[in-house]
This record gives C-alpha cells, sequence and structure tokens, in this order.
C-alpha cells in the first residue's frame, strides 16, 4: 500500500495467467484437470482463511472467476473485494442485504441475498459452489440452458441448480470397491475429452451440490469444504472412482446443456 497527498496505491504480485474466467472460458487450449483441481482446493483455502483464520470474519460477498486470479504456476490468487464484509466473531451475521446493485454478480449469488435475510459466510460458500459447477463443466452457469419444465426458465436460459443436486444424488450410491462413472462424462467439460480424475470429479460434483443448498443451514462451512476437496487431491488416476457409482436412470441430458 502506498499513499502519498491525495495518491492512494494499492500494489501487489503480478499474475501471468489473468482470471480463471479467462483461463476457463477463453477458449482453446482447455484448462488440464489437474490445474481446475488444484485451484479448487487453492481458493476454497482461501476463503477457509478469510472466514475461519483472520481476527474478523471476512466475507467477500463476490466469489466468482473473474476474481480469481492465476500465477505462473496457475495457483490461484481470491481479488475483488470491492464487496468485502468484515463481521465481527462474536456476531452471527453482516445484517440485511445491501440494494441490488451491491448484490453481486448474477447466477453467483446466494438466495438470501434476493429474501434480504441476514448474510454470512454461508453466501460466500454458495458462490464457491457455482465457481466449481463452472470448472466441472467449463461454461458459466449464464450459459446453461434451463431444466425442462422450470417455470420462466427458457426465457432466461438459467439452470436450476437444485435439479443437480438432485441428479447427482440419484447417481450416488454407497459400494464396495472402485467402479467407473460413465455419468460423469456427460457433466464434466467435453473438450477435455474425459482425461479427468473420475474420483475428483464426483468430490467436487459433491462439495458443489453441498454448496449450493437453498437453505444456508444446510451448506457447509469454507473449513469443510476445503478438508473435503483435499481429502482427493493426491488422488493418483483417472479411472478409479471409490464410493460412486452410476445409477439407472434417466441422465444429466434431462437438463439440456449447451
Amino acid at each position: 500500500f502506498f499513499s502519498e497527498r491525495s495518491h492512494r496505491l494499492l500494489v501487489s504480485e503480478y499474475v501471468e495467467n489473468g482470471s480463471l474466467a479467462k483461463a476457463l472460458f477463453g477458449g482453446e487450449p482447455a484448462l488440464g484437470w489437474p490445474s481446475r483441481y488444484k485451484i479448487a482446493v487453492g481458493v476454497a483455502k482461501g476463503l477457509a482463511y478469510l472466514h475461519h483464520e483472520c481476527l474478523e470474519w471476512i466475507l467477500h460477498c463476490d466469489m466468482k472467476p473473474e476474481n480469481v486470479l492465476l500465477d505462473a504456476d496457475l495457483e490461484p490468487k481470491i481479488t475483488g473485494f470491492g464487496l468485502v464484509k468484515l463481521l465481527s466473531r462474536e456476531d452471527d451475521a453482516c445484517g440485511k442485504a445491501p440494494s441490488p446493485v451491491q448484490l453481486g454478480t448474477r447466477g453467483h449469488v446466494a438466495p438470501e441475498w434476493a429474501l434480504s435475510l441476514p448474510i454470512t459466510g454461508k453466501a460466500d460458500v454458495y458462490s464457491f459452489g457455482v465457481v466449481l459447477l463452472e470448472l466441472l463443466r467449463g461454461q458459466r452457469v449464464s450459459e446453461w440452458a434451463a431444466v425442462e419444465g422450470v417455470p420462466g426458465g427458457d426465457q432466461q436460459a438459467r439452470v436450476n441448480l437444485q435439479e443437480i443436486v438432485a441428479w447427482f444424488q440419484d447417481q450416488t450410491l454407497e459400494c464396495q470397491g472402485d467402479r467407473s462413472a460413465p455419468w460423469l462424462e456427460e457433466f464434466v467439460d467435453a473438450r477435455l475429452l474425459g482425461d479427468f480424475n473420475r474420483l475428483q470429479a464426483a468430490v467436487m460434483l459433491e462439495v458443489a451440490g453441498s454448496c449450493v443448498e437453498d437453505d444456508p443451514s444446510r451448506r457447509p462451512n469454507m473449513n469443510a469444504v476445503a478438508q473435503k476437496l483435499l481429502s482427493a487431491q493426491d488422488v493418483v488416476g483417472s479411472v478409479s472412482l471409490r464410493r460412486v457409482c452410476p445409477v439407472p436412470s434417466q441422465g444429466i441430458s434431462s437438463l439440456h446443456f449447451v
């Protein structure tokens, strides 16, 4: 930080690879799977630090791919703190939601903002869950076609995240040993040509589903999210998947992705 008379400057390290949005949505070549998972873990750890390690509880309030910068080694750096809220450790929430112009970014905003409910760290958890889904799918949520049968969905071209949660739960069973999971191929970015770690993808999808629950009390905190992602970080291989099995169903095609 530099301050001299009327001049105010914030100085940060140079991040060669720009934003996650550019790397993920900017075209070819597609961001590889190891980098995607590394970024997911890094952002989760960063948000967990803001929520649980700082003297005050720091709520980012605008988590999205544009606010994640990548250095030369694709290590993520959280930025975009223009909407940040500081919350005392003795408090449960940071008050009512502000006016719509301060709600963050459409598609990444937790439902409680629109309902003018008290905002806690669970709002960041929701936004992070959306980022995880975008890392998996390789598309912005705003570009996903609507779920069939959702009122108003076709006009807004939006996806019902709860349909994704329900779909994933339908595919998930407790099982013994390692199984392939062909249903994951339907969800994960097609540009990867199937070259991704199935267990890590299933963990990311499971975590994302829990993060985008409508009820904030049902979402995990960021410490739990980071630990869950870290638990699968060192898994080797792209075929093995433990505890998650394919289940006969109509498949994800009913979600009508574009």
